[in-house]
């Protein structure tokens, strides 16, 4: 008679992103079904019931106008989110599970926002940590990452970090080698609380169980000239080769992000599904389901990556994650990106006398290639708030011109110079009459 035993499952984690192109309240439509809940069809893929996410993460980009963030008035918006996500998550959860929020943070346009089941893996969650960094000019917050870490114990389990990390990385093709620094700055300035008390070391994104890194990554395809399929040479024909999965796996071999993962310049230890699988995110026109803008190559410039601690250094491109769905939600037409979703299935946990790196004091991490160690930089906090203070000051000053123009920052700042030549008019006309009395 064959075992009835069944095989311990893994955590499901359900990660989604979407660059919401600057619209705040507008960026969504009001049903969420299509990007955050997958899970309908989570019973094609796992035996028995149909069965919720343990963890949902949600990364935005772009979430609010950029003088609004920079200023930070985030909040408003980010309630707004967050409000609507848990009810629509909760609503259309395969079996009515509930759902808490362990974790919001954002940091100009960057947010994430992170949600665990009620009746499992919330009541395990301990030592949860946010943090984030700005890799735009003078290290502002319009571009970098914003993160949630926690830990997740269980009775008879190893101990578990897991981290998310949602990032927003400089764009425009010909900028590779500033996405490739904007990672660089990320790794060694995105620092956490040391992994253990006799620790005074400050740990990295890499220091943990389990890592997602996720959001606008701003790579894009680069075709050389010579190609047939270059847009500039025929649009049209490169939209039609968009259609077909067979041409989009050959024009991967274009991806400025696969490309360099696979020369280990960025993401390093880092996988990710069959992206090719799904049409490129971006560049769509507004308001179009499947109309790429000319303005730009259409490119896979949102995706989702991770790695787990029991995936080896010495076989780059396997991991012991499945990958259950990696898709884009074409119907999302309020941004030129489309968000994108992942669905995740982990290893199981270890029982402690299984995992020789698990301990009462120590917890199991990712394992990297020996050429890679990141290096916490020792000024992080000097470069964060460097940024933090330049944020502030233009974007209030942006957001008082911003009113001034009725709701035109240009405008604004016609009508400040207008006003200050009419003042220094009235002021000259002041003074001669003045001199003529």
């Amino acid at each position: 008679m064959p075992s009835t035993k069944t095989e311990p499952e893994g955590l499901l984690v359900q990660v989604a992103s979407y660059n919401t192109n600057l619209q705040g309240v507008l960026g969504l439509p009001q049903d969420l079904v299509d990007w955050l809940v997958p899970t309908l069809r989570v019973s094609n893929f796992l035996s028995g019931t149909k069965r919720a996410p343990d963890l949902i993460a949600v990364g935005f980009q772009e979430l609010l106008p950029l003088h609004l963030g920079l200023s930070g008035l985030s909040k408003a918006v980010l309630d707004n989110r967050n409000a609507l996500i848990l009810s629509q998550i909760e609503a259309h959860s395969p079996n009515k599970e509930s759902y808490s929020l362990v974790a919001k943070i954002a940091n100009v346009g960057i947010a994430l926002l992170v949600y665990a089941r009620d009746d499992g893996i919330a009541r395990n969650i301990t030592d949860v940590q946010t943090q984030w960094t700005g890799s735009g000019p003078g290290f502002m917050g319009n571009k970098g990452a914003v993160a949630v870490r926690f830990s997740v114990s269980q009775e008879g389990a190893a101990p578990e970090i897991l981290t998310f990390v949602n990032c927003h990385l400089t764009p425009f093709e010909h900028k590779l080698q500033q996405r490739l620094d904007d990672y660089k700055h990320i790794v060694s300035t995105l620092l956490f609380k040391p992994l253990s008390p006799e620790s005074s070391s400050l740990s990295t994104l890499y220091d943990t169980s389990h890592l997602f890194v996720f959001g606008d990554m701003n790579f894009r395809l680069e075709l050389p000239q010579t190609n047939p399929l270059h847009p500039t040479h025929n649009f049209a024909a490169f939209q039609e080769a968009l259609s077909s999965e067979k041409s989009r796996e050959q024009l991967k071999e274009f991806d400025q992000l696969l490309t360099e993962r696979r020369k280990g310049s960025v993401f390093v230890g880092l996988r990710e599904g069959d992206f090719w699988k799904f049409k490129c995110s971006y560049k769509y026109k507004v308001g179009e389901v499947d109309k790429y803008s000319p303005k730009r190559t259409p490119s896979w410039t949102d995706r989702i990556l991770y790695t787990t601690y029991t995936d080896s250094p010495d076989e780059p491109e396997k991991t012991n994650i499945r990958n259950l769905i990696y898709t884009s939600i074409p119907s999302y037409t309020t941004s030129d990106h489309k968000p994108v979703v992942a669905l995740l299935l982990l290893p199981p946990r270890p029982d402690r006398h299984d995992d020789v790196q698990a301990s009462s004091s120590s917890v199991p991490t990712i394992r990297l290639p020996a050429s890679y160690k990141p290096i916490p930089d020792p000024r992080a906090n000097l470069k964060k708030y460097t940024g933090r203070t330049l944020d502030r000051v233009i974007g209030i000053i942006w957001w008082l011109l911003t009113l001034l123009g009725a709701g035109s920052g240009i405008f604004g700042m016609v009508n400040f110079f207008i006003g200050l030549g009419a003042l220094t008019w009235w002021n000259k006309g002041a003074q001669v009459s003045g001199n003529d009395v």
